[in-house]
């Protein structure tokens, strides 16, 4: 099995390369930056599974860095590090989207379970995140970005919008069962989930015209099937 990638973002070279070792010795590869910016173009020029972020950090801080990251990718991990215990920087983490912050001094051991059972929910949640990019008839459709492009003009979607199509361009048997989509997506098979739904397809359906081989097809009583020129 391929170790998975940490980019480690910590602006103490000392304690940033006692746990790049530490976390190599334990079978990750780590990337080691100093600082937000050096962080941000690391995290743009390769890929990774988790990022590690120093919060009190010159020039770009932890949260800012992490913002820019899920600009990137929305759905990359985090865990944010810190030597304040501050409830208002903890909430400001959360709010940013860490999946964890571990207050300075921390149990090394706690970290690796910590970063194992982030990676584990990750994959057990998404098990097709390897694949962002589907072509769609005459369409690129790039999840990550949630952007639709056709003949070089990009539209940018909604992330419901991009979970809705991602479900539907990879939907066992090519149909997209309405229950699975609501619960996924809306958190619960209800009458006005089902009308936001419904809501939704039809704004799928406006930006995917402009290639009119494809289709979003009802299949009654069970959900919705898309058919692109590949199938017809």
């Amino acid at each position: 099995m391929e170790a998975k990638k940490i980019l480690l973002v910590e602006d103490d070279p000392n304690f940033g390369s006692i746990m790049k070792s530490y976390l190599e010795m334990n079978d990750y590869q780590v990337s080691l930056k100093v600082e937000g910016k050096q962080g941000l173009s690391a995290f743009k020029a390769q890929k990774f599974d988790i990022c590690i972020l120093d919060v009190m950090m010159p020039e770009m801080d932890g949260f800012t860095l992490a913002r820019e990251i899920k600009k990137v990718n929305s759905r990359i991990p985090f865990i944010f590090l810190t030597a304040k215990s501050l409830k208002s920087d903890m909430l400001e983490g959360f709010k940013t989207g860490a999946d964890d912050y571990i207050t300075k001094p921390f149990d090394s051991e706690v970290l690796l379970y910590k970063i194992a059972a982030i990676l584990k929910r990750k994959s057990s949640a998404d098990p097709d995140s390897e694949i962002n990019e589907y072509r769609i008839g005459k369409f690129v459709f790039h999840y990550v970005l949630r952007t639709l492009t056709i003949n070089g003009e990009t539209q940018q979607i909604s992330p419901k919008e991009a979970k809705l199509l991602r479900m539907l361009c990879t939907s066992k048997d090519g149909i997209l069962i309405r229950k699975d989509a609501l619960e996924t997506i809306w958190g619960a098979d209800n009458y006005f989930n089902g009308r936001s739904m419904d809501v939704f397809i039809a704004k799928l359906r406006k930006y995917l015209k402009a290639d009119p081989g494809i289709e979003i097809v009802n299949i009654h009583g069970n959900g919705f099937r898309m058919i692109s020129p590949k199938e017809v």
